[in-house]
């Protein structure tokens, strides 16, 4: 018998909301892999919805590497494939078009979030719910700065106006946090369309609710009924207590 650190469980749910008629958003859910994504796409039609399912594209065509430092390169590599790839249909096209995303590897007992923009990583842990990403907007990096009180930031009418994405600059920079898992820890990866109509106190309450397509739908279902102007992605990932396994190796050990 081998005790297996923990059981990963994974629900993934994205939705056009209520005003607009087609989704730019897209999302990457790979328990075997132990990786997950939300990109949040921006162009139009054509052209967000072609930049974030490229994003998820580059990440399909990744063979993660044994190793969590390893893997972390790969995904800022395809991270970075895709932001190439964008700017050159973009340039193609002649128009702009780019996207946020918020990834999520979980291996070794470790965890690593990997993004650009404002598409968020939480985790629930005690019941505390903490922010992992930190939003690439130009009213964040003005608080960063000083210049304007958190607050302040709060409903900012500029708050959507992204300093950083994939697929706008040939040089990007991708932001990373690293740290432990524990048991019991809950991780959401969502597009802006649920934390800019969702507050923290809900999301806090839903992710307690036990399972992960529990909370991806009841998220979901209270961004719709909040008026949801914009599409909205959720991806719910728990990390469960140790079990024990009869054979040896665990998925996202």
């Amino acid at each position: 018998m081998q005790l297996a650190p923990f059981r990963i469980e994974s629900d993934a749910r994205t939705h056009e909301g209520r005003v607009r008629d087609h989704n730019e958003d897209s999302f990457y859910a790979q328990e075997p892999k132990g990786l997950w994504a939300v990109a949040d796409g921006m162009g139009g039609h054509e052209g967000g919805e072609w930049a974030s399912a490229k994003i998820v594209e580059k990440l399909g065509d990744v063979d993660l590497p044994h190793g969590f430092d390893p893997a972390c390169e790969a995904i800022e590599a395809a991270l970075q494939k895709a932001n190439r790839a964008i700017l050159v249909e973009a340039r193609q096209r002649r128009r702009q078009m780019g996207s946020t995303v918020v990834s999520l590897l979980v291996q070794d007992g470790r965890y690593a979030v990997l993004w650009v923009g404002d598409s968020r990583a939480y985790v629930l842990r005690d019941g505390e719910l903490k922010q992992l990403s930190r939003d690439h907007t130009q009213v964040q990096e003005m608080v960063d700065r000083g210049i304007m009180r958190p607050e302040e930031a709060v409903g900012h009418p500029m708050g959507h106006i992204l300093s950083r994405a994939v697929g706008v600059r040939d040089e990007m920079d991708v932001d990373k946090v690293t740290g432990d898992v524990v048991p019991g820890d809950v991780f959401l990866l969502c597009s802006d369309g649920l934390h800019g109509y969702v507050d923290e106190a809900d999301i806090t309450r839903l992710l307690a609710r036990g399972s992960p397509d529990r909370a991806t739908e009841e998220l979901v279902a209270l961004t719709l009924a909040n008026g949801a102007p914009d599409n909205v992605t959720v991806v719910a990932i728990w990390a469960s207590e140790p079990t024990l396994l009869s054979i040896p190796g665990s998925v996202n050990s």
